[in-house]
């Protein structure tokens, strides 16, 4: 079974000796794929802003306020880690798992990541969190275009953008430590395009087999992923705190 996450971008790219009504049929198959990848990665991150949205509408009355404020620390933890655990299921649990069930968890975890990320409604003001969706979505529309029609092979760039994730992540951990917000925004705005290549060409490894739907359903959680976090690093960079 093809390894989703396979990093050797370009490794089953079709061979040359195909006719061209064989390649007219595989672009149009490559096409479909990630049709299906950008909708239900849009879809993921229109439920999550849906989500948000509901939970923080009402100030102190809002379901977000009584939860993180009023709900107690247990509540809180839940809140935080449940998305966490969702994703884990999802990664390592991808090959045991159907793709009808690999598809409700990508909801469910949309849905609770929307529930967690209800919180920045009270830190920043509405207008900066709509200037930092509408550059993120400009932004990634333009890298993932980028990846996905570049010739260039992106696979070196992403052992170094992978990397720097791992770094970034330690220095969360690590207040005593200044986070540059520009880092982050580099770093997955660079693995936006590096994702999207990496998804174009997995495609070629998956196409007709019984992984083919669950393939999807992992590169929109990889391009979800990207998107929210090029949005907070954004938020964090430009927005305007109430």
């Amino acid at each position: 079974m093809a390894n989703w996450s396979d990093p050797r971008i370009g490794a089953s790219q079709p061979g040359t000796t195909t006719t061209v009504g064989q390649d007219v049929a595989f672009d149009a198959g490559l096409r479909s794929h990630m049709l299906s990848v950008y909708n239900y990665m849009t879809s993921g991150v229109l439920l999550t802003g849906i989500v948000a949205l509901l939970f923080a509408q009402g100030g102190e009355n809002s379901l977000a306020f009584r939860l993180f404020v009023g709900g107690g620390p247990l509540v809180v933890w839940a809140a935080i880690l449940a998305p966490l655990g969702v994703v884990m299921w999802l990664n390592f649990g991808i090959n045991r798992i159907s793709t009808g069930t690999a598809r409700i968890l990508f909801w469910v975890y949309a849905g609770l990541l929307g529930v967690s990320l209800s919180t920045i409604f009270f830190v920043y003001t509405a207008g900066s969190i709509a200037t930092a969706f509408f550059a993120t979505a400009a932004g990634f529309a333009s890298l993932s275009l980028w990846g996905y029609t570049t010739k260039r092979d992106l696979s070196g760039m992403g052992t170094f953008l992978i990397m720097g994730l791992f770094g970034l992540i330690v220095v969360l951990f690590l207040p005593e430590v200044p986070l540059s917000q520009r880092s982050g925004v580099l770093i997955f705005a660079g693995l936006t395009a590096y994702d999207t290549q990496k998804i174009k060409s997995l495609y070629f490894a998956v196409a007709g087999t019984d992984f083919h739907g669950k393939a999807v359903v992992m590169g929109a959680l990889t391009l979800y992923l990207d998107f929210i976090n090029l949005f907070l690093f954004l938020l964090r960079f430009m927005g305007n705190r109430n």
